[in-house]
């Protein structure tokens, strides 16, 4: 599904990332791991396009698309929530929902799309006339990867969607997640709570200054002592 191999990538003269690879089946959740600043979020917007200067290849369903651009890229199949959600002020939840598919060419009958998202999530059903910064900080953020899941992309690349959500909501989320991987979602994470990220993911990769230092099951994280100290620990 996505294959990441060798990637670099620079911020000015800064090598952030060196030399990272990875890869993500269908239908699986992959976490990536690391402290702060190790590069997980660069990976993310690295593979979405959003840094110019990167070396190395990437690919989804076989197709190459580390030169392609952004939006071209997001027609391939892959989808962003960056961490900051970027919901649209002034629109509606519903009118935030149609920005993510409003530039497919062939996106269908947009009211059946924005319905059948709205089944997965039952807070935005019931808020699809609200405007879309108007609600909670949790809820804007299922609104952002509701966003993401309307164009029935191939793999969703997360970062840090827990992020400034109450706990309440975050148990939501997870079980959220782990409801979309039993649907055959394929899902990148960057997640701050790592025990819950691993608790619903089949892998993990852990980043220390933009390398790939550890690769492992997720359960088999969870159960390595070591990791849990070095990476895991609040």
């Amino acid at each position: 599904m996505l294959q990441v191999e060798n990637l670099n990538a620079w911020y000015d003269r800064s090598h952030v990332l060196q030399g990272v690879s990875l890869q993500v089946n269908k239908g699986e959740i992959v976490t990536l791991m690391g402290r702060n600043g190790a590069g997980k979020t660069t990976t993310l917007r690295t593979l979405m396009g959003l840094l110019s200067k990167r070396q190395g290849k990437a690919s989804v369903d076989g197709t190459s698309f580390l030169d392609l651009a952004a939006h071209e890229r997001f027609h391939l199949g892959l989808a962003y929530v960056p961490e900051d959600r970027r919901i649209v002020p002034g629109l509606t939840v519903k009118e935030n929902l149609e920005l993510g598919v409003i530039a497919q060419k062939n996106r269908g009958d947009m009211n059946a799309l924005v319905d059948e998202i709205a089944e997965t999530f039952p807070r935005l059903k019931e808020r699809l006339d609200q405007d879309g910064t108007s609600m909670s900080g949790g809820e804007q953020q299922m609104l952002a990867i509701a966003r993401a899941m309307i164009g029935k992309p191939k793999v969703i690349l997360l970062d840090e969607p827990s992020e400034g959500i109450m706990p309440v909501l975050v148990e939501e989320m997870f079980e959220l997640f782990a409801k979309l991987k039993e649907q055959g979602l394929t899902i990148l994470l960057v997640e701050q709570n790592v025990q819950q990220a691993l608790k619903i993911s089949d892998r993990a990769y852990i980043l220390d200054q933009g390398k790939i230092v550890f690769h492992d099951t997720a359960q088999n994280l969870l159960n390595n002592d070591e990791i849990q100290q070095k990476y895991c620990a609040v």
